[in-house]
C-alpha cells in the first residue's frame, strides 16, 4: 500500500505541473481543438486540472496513515 501512497503523491505533483503546462501551451501556441479557441478556456481548464492536486495529496496521506505501519 506504500506504493499506492507514492503514486497518489506523484499524481498530485503531476497535476500541478500539468496545470501549468496546459495553461502555457494553450495560451502561447493556440488551442488543441477548435472549441478551446477562447483564451479564457485555457485558464479554466488549467485551474480544473490544478484542483485535482489537493485531492491526490489527501489520498496519499490517508492511504499511508491507514495501511502503512509506523
Amino acid at each position: 500500500m506504500k506504493l499506492l501512497s507514492l503514486i497518489c503523491l506523484g499524481l498530485g505533483f503531476a497535476s500541478i505541473a500539468l496545470s501549468i503546462g496546459i495553461w502555457f501551451y494553450i495560451k502561447k501556441w493556440g488551442p488543441i481543438f477548435e472549441e478551446t479557441a477562447d483564451p479564457a478556456h485555457a485558464e479554466r481548464f488549467g485551474i480544473f486540472v490544478g484542483l485535482w492536486a489537493p485531492s491526490f495529496f489527501i489520498l496519499s496521506e490517508r492511504v499511508q496513515s491507514l495501511f502503512v505501519k509506523k
